[in-house]
């Protein structure tokens, strides 16, 4: 009885090693099928798409496969997952029409190249407008509701709809909001370009010496044959013209930077964004140098024929320029169009970032926001409350503050400290804004990508260059040239006259007028306003050069006379005061300006950096509304109600309005302008001091802790497991 169980004990295991040398046997083949899989898919073409090749040997194994839960190792997941994102990444074409020949195009340095065109063209069309605006306040009589409505526009449009286009267009096909944006700069631009075409703007005026006349024999001008006959109409399509234009901005510098630094490696982006924005500087200037020439209307010099033909050529000149913007940006159109949502290496530039170290704020890493309004919401209250970013973001408002402000000032401050003509002082103004502007961005965002800068090193970059900067700032206020003598100003009329008042009593019955600033200098050194409160009765032309006789009010100085044997009292410019200082205040100024400037590309690098990649584009939006709330909208407003306190004497036209300042107090001016622009970069030190003594706390913890906060939960639940255990 007990040797029964033991046979059927043995019987049983003889069987069971049966089964099992069975299943080996029938696996053995199994796997030679894998291995010869694998090596027909390793053979094949790289061309033919994975899922053409590995679906039927998939369906032929899951026959012969026993039914197992077992889940797939991890590195095959992450192959899995690699060729899901290649499939994901786009190529170039519209739609589905594709263009094999042009896949070579199909990267972010061709995308950069056209990028910066549109850039350009805008620059080109803000540097128009800004020069046509001044020329219309100065002969359209314009309100000053007018000319708020000329200068905000812009401003106003993109403020409003800056937030809406980074949530809603970072969840679509970026690109093609670029190339959207290119279509409304070209068309603003021609919409500026209509008046030019339709309506007569420049009109020829009458060349006339403000000499010194009896009063009855002047003629009183008429003020309404002044006014313009299709001035509303002008100003309508120049407001329109603007609207477009900061519609268009806010995909271009929002969804468009945020596309450049997604397809760029993080210690290469800087040097992409840095030419962006020195190409949108060169712009302006480029814009600005195009239409300075066509800011004098001609003068009634010669026959009436060449003075309609010289007014219709600068009216062809006017919207030929706003034309050829228009060319510029929508010849990118469809380029821009074609290029997909994601290049190709997106995905592996995106997985690269995310092996980095982190440097999220840990308020915001695991934040998800959905496309309703109320996500929106949620979004922009927990930006605010992040004080990584609202310092930074403080920053670039202060940096525009800084930069408009000596936009501002400068060419009053050169036309009064050195004694310029206003369009040489706008002349070298230009010239020290532009290219220290464009130089200065582009070796900002050059510096931080050689040297491959962290956040921290980047944050201690911007507090040295602000630092240098406002040094070199201050250091304007010890290059300066001795006060010239100016009549009614500085100097009264030889003791006749009294400060403060043109008018003395040698040129009292010459009924003069301030409505046209011809500075002549006198035999006495002595700077007159025009060469109607020198006295002056007549004048000659020798050579181009006017030479002034019988002034009344010069009495003294050196008698030179000319070739007819006539005593020469005045000549026309300003009084040389023999100052050779302006060349070390351009070195100075040209020098502050460019460290200023490389500043502005690592603050939009850190903004980018500090932010998930759900929150940049919002992010950036919320810099750019900052930035047009405190920088650029009250900017030009603040800084031209401190200037009107150093104004001496102001333009009063003929028909009895104000107009422009035409003397400043130079004391005032130099500390207004040092005093502003000093408060603009000791605010942006600080913030950025602020914001290096929040890193370590806001970011450092939470790569400490780089879990979710999912498994940080269950690892509690773990620890208190086995503490009860």
């Amino acid at each position: 009885m007990d040797q029964e169980p033991e046979q059927e004990q043995e019987k049983q295991e003889q069987e069971q090693k049966q089964e099992q040398e069975q299943g080996t046997t029938e696996e053995a083949p199994v796997q030679k099928k894998r291995e010869e899989d694998n090596q027909e898919e390793s053979e094949r073409p790289k061309k033919i798409s994975p899922y053409l090749t590995t679906v039927p040997t998939a369906v032929t194994k899951f026959g012969n496969f026993r039914k197992t839960n077992t889940p797939l190792p991890s590195h095959n997941k992450e192959l899995l997952d690699e060729k899901k994102e290649v499939l994901l990444e786009g190529s170039f074409g519209l739609g589905t029409l594709v263009f094999p020949a042009l896949q070579r195009f199909n990267n972010i340095d061709v995308f950069l190249t056209f990028y910066c065109v549109v850039v350009l063209a805008q620059g080109f069309v803000f540097g128009l407008v800004d020069l046509s605006t001044g020329y219309f306040e100065k002969e359209f009589y314009m309100s000053n509701p007018e000319k708020a409505a000329l200068a905000f526009t812009y401003d106003l449009t993109s403020l409003l709809t800056a937030i809406f286009v980074a949530h809603y267009g970072s969840r679509y096909n970026r690109s093609k909001w670029v190339a959207a944006a290119a279509f409304l700069v070209g068309l603003g631009s021609a919409l500026c370009a209509v008046p030019f075409m339709k309506y007569e703007i420049i009109t020829q005026i009458e060349e006339g010496e403000e000499l010194c006349i009896d009063e009855e024999h002047r003629t009183v001008p008429n003020c309404v044959e002044n006014l313009v006959t299709h001035r509303s109409e002008t100003l309508y399509f120049f407001i329109l013209g603007q609207c477009l234009q900061g519609l268009a901005g806010m995909p271009l510098y929002i969804l468009g930077l945020t596309f450049l630094y997604d397809h760029s490696a993080t210690y290469s982006a800087g040097i992409y964004l840095g030419i962006a924005e020195a190409i949108q500087i060169l712009g302006y200037g480029l814009g600005f140098i195009v239409g300075s020439p066509n800011i004098k209307p001609p003068k009634n010099q010669a026959l009436n024929r060449l003075i309609a033909l010289a007014s219709l050529l600068q009216q062809i000149n006017w919207w030929a320029s706003f034309l050829s913007a228009t060319v510029l940006a929508w010849v990118t159109f469809f380029p821009l169009l074609c290029f997909p949502s994601n290049l190709p290496g997106a995905n592996k530039i995106r997985r690269r970032k995310e092996k980095e170290s982190p440097t999220f704020d840990k308020n915001l890493k695991y934040k998800k926001f959905g496309p309703h309004l109320k996500d929106l919401l949620h979004a922009l209250q927990c930006l605010l409350k992040s004080p990584l970013f609202m310092y930074h973001t403080m920053c670039r408002a202060t940096e525009s503050l800084a930069y408009i402000g000596a936009a501002e000032f400068l060419p009053k401050y050169l036309e009064n400290q050195f004694l310029l003509t206003p369009s040489l002082a706008t002349l070298l103004t230009g010239v020290i804004l532009i290219p220290g502007g464009a130089i200065g961005s582009l070796l900002g965002g050059l510096i931080v990508s050689k040297l491959r800068m962290s956040c921290k090193a980047q944050m201690k970059f911007v507090m040295v260059t602000s630092i240098i900067s406002l040094l070199l700032f201050l250091l304007i206020i010890f290059v300066e040239c001795d006060t010239v003598k100016f009549a009614g100003i500085s100097e009264n009329y030889d003791g006749s006259g009294r400060l403060g008042n043109l008018e003395a009593p040698c040129n009292k019955h010459c009924a003069c007028t301030s409505s046209d600033y011809a500075s002549v200098c006198g035999r006495d050194e002595v700077e007159y306003f025009s060469p109607c409160f020198a006295g002056c009765i007549s004048f000659k032309k020798f050579n181009i050069e006017k030479t002034y006789y019988n002034c009344s009010c010069i009495k003294k100085g050196l008698a030179n006379a000319d070739s007819d044997g006539d005593i020469i009292d005045a000549t026309p410019g300003k009084c040389n005061t023999k100052c050779n200082t302006l060349p070390l205040f351009f070195a100075f100024c040209f020098s502050s300006i460019v460290f200023s400037s490389s500043a502005f590309t690592p603050i939009t690098l850190i903004i980018l950096r500090i932010l998930p990649n759900n929150l940049k584009a919002l992010g950036v939006g919320v810099t750019y509304t900052v930035k047009r709330l405190l920088g650029s909208i009250p900017g030009p407003l603040l800084f031209r109600l401190t200037a009107r306190s150093s104004c001496i004497y102001w333009d009063v036209s003929k028909c009895g309005s104000k107009g422009r300042c035409w003397i400043y107090s130079k004391k005032k001016m130099a500390f207004i302008l040092l005093g502003l622009c000093s408060i603009c970069k000791l605010a942006t030190t600080f913030l950025v001091f602020y914001a290096l003594q929040k890193y370590d706390r806001l970011v450092h913890d939470s790569s400490e802790n780089p879990a979710p906060p999912e498994k940080k939960a269950k690892k509690k639940k773990r620890k208190e497991e086995k503490r009860n255990f």
